[in-house]
């Protein structure tokens, strides 16, 4: 599932692409699964948008969206109603789920199967959502947040009173995304590993220079993933096409039995709460 920084990569490059522009058709496909709004809602609220901004948000993909329609001006005695343009706003959401892809493409390149929704631009360029396993999630809404803190705003102080007191492994309290938005399998193993902190240590067991030392590899890592486009282990890709090269980089995710980069130690792989976990059992305590 693409994570912060890959979110972080794609809505930066459509941002570049498509900001300003204007929607000027959509086409949603059949398959009901990616649509958490009715899709005569989504076609409603997209037609005629502009597109003021492209974001990221937690792991969604938001698009700030800008409508002026003309609507009469409340009526005066012995005087005619005036039209006036009033302005809407609204944001349309995209959640990647596991294999979901926010394109931005050329009209004549080939639509991928598992296309759905193709939103065409005034410029002449198209936004397609592609997802094989539909897990993904399109919506509309006039105001999204985050059910969590932002990984890369949030202070230490609040940083560390997320995880005081919480007797759930400090792994699985990085992906609650009630408590911090974006964060997900991959950057949590790494920022553990350059922390020194066991996955499977309690959260609240953690010291305040624990947390510290966890606060700035998480600030590090998501830093770098992103400066490097991400990490592409399946199917990520960012808004042209092209993978990431964060996977280059990875100290422990996905090298479970492979000599630990820094002691040589093999590195473990277990799972908590359903999730892989890799660690060094030398370096992390």
């Amino acid at each position: 599932m693409p994570e912060l920084p890959e979110v972080e990569t794609i809505a930066r490059g459509l941002a570049r692409r498509v900001t300003g522009d204007v929607i000027e058709s959509v086409w949603i496909g059949s398959k009901p699964e990616p649509l958490k709004s009715p899709a005569s809602e989504i076609a409603r609220i997209l037609e005629s948008a502009r597109i003021a901004d492209v974001r990221r948000i937690g792991k969604h993909i938001v698009f700030d969206l800008e409508k002026t329609r003309r609507e009469p001006s409340p009526a005066r005695k012995s005087r005619p109603k005036i039209l006036k343009n009033v302005a809407t706003t609204s944001q349309w959401i995209v959640h990647l789920g596991m294999t979901g892809r926010m394109l931005a493409c050329h009209p004549d390149d080939p639509v991928e199967k598992h296309t759905h929704l193709i939103a065409k631009l005034s410029s002449g360029r198209e936004l397609r959502f592609v997802d094989p396993r539909r897990f993904g999630r399109l919506s509309v809404t006039r105001s999204f947040q985050a059910p969590g803190f932002e990984p890369l705003e949030v202070e230490l102080d609040r940083f560390a009173k997320l995880f005081r007191g919480r007797k759930t492994p400090i792994k699985s309290a990085l992906l609650n995304q009630k408590l911090l938005s974006g964060v997900g399998n991959i950057y949590a193993d790494e920022a553990l590993f350059r922390a020194g902190i066991r996955p499977r240590r309690r959260a609240a067991s953690l010291s305040n220079e624990h947390l510290r030392r966890l606060y700035l590899a998480l600030q590090e890592v998501l830093k770098e993933a992103i400066d490097l486009g991400g990490s592409s282990i399946s199917d990520y890709v960012d808004a042209d096409g092209r993978e990431g090269f964060f996977q280059l980089q990875h100290r422990v995710y996905g090298r479970e039995g492979e000599p630990c980069l820094v002691c040589q130690t093999p590195i473990k792989r277990i799972v908590i709460a359903g999730r892989s976990s890799h660690y060094c059992p030398k370096c992390q305590r």
